[in-house]
């Protein structure tokens, strides 16, 4: 597929790049966020848009107190 980004990320990916356990990263994944980032459901698969997250971590995103699950 070569070097481009892929759209999705994976749940250990992510969790590597928040510094996240595995475990931790699976137990907000199944919520449906983790922190203000939907999780997308496809089959048994938990995906990460990596859109989402780069906002997130760029701070392009406002979180309220009660959506901060991080």
């Amino acid at each position: 597929m070569g070097k481009e980004k892929l759209a999705t990320m994976t749940v250990e990916q992510v969790a590597q790049v928040l510094g996240i356990g595995r475990a931790l990263a699976y137990r907000l994944a199944a919520t449906g966020h983790i922190g203000p980032v939907p999780v997308l459901r496809i089959g048994r698969r938990l995906l990460i848009p990596r859109r989402a997250l780069e906002r997130v971590l760029n701070g392009n995103v406002i979180v309220s107190e009660d959506d901060n699950d991080v």
